[in-house]
């Protein structure tokens, strides 16, 4: 899919560290009670390719695992009720 590609562009860059900046602690970590540094900018509505959504949608910083599984696994189940 080509909007893989817009993670690799500078501008991406620069709009997830500033995120990072702003909300430097997994937002789903301190839902549960713990403190964990986030690593990942991540599209709150997921943009599925829409341009408008991947550069001007909101994010919400968390960590690794919280992205990588918790929130896939969210996304997954709401596109396949």
């Amino acid at each position: 899919m080509a909007w893989r590609a817009w993670y690799g562009l500078r501008r991406w860059r620069a709009r997830a560290k500033a995120q990072l900046a702003d909300e430097p602690l997994c937002r789903m970590c301190a839902a549960e009670g713990r403190v964990t540094a986030a690593t990942v900018a991540d599209h709150i509505e997921p943009h599925r390719g829409d341009p408008a959504l991947f550069w001007a949608g909101a994010l919400q910083s968390l960590c690794a695992p919280h992205h990588n599984r918790a929130k896939q696994r969210a996304e997954a189940a709401a596109r396949h009720p």
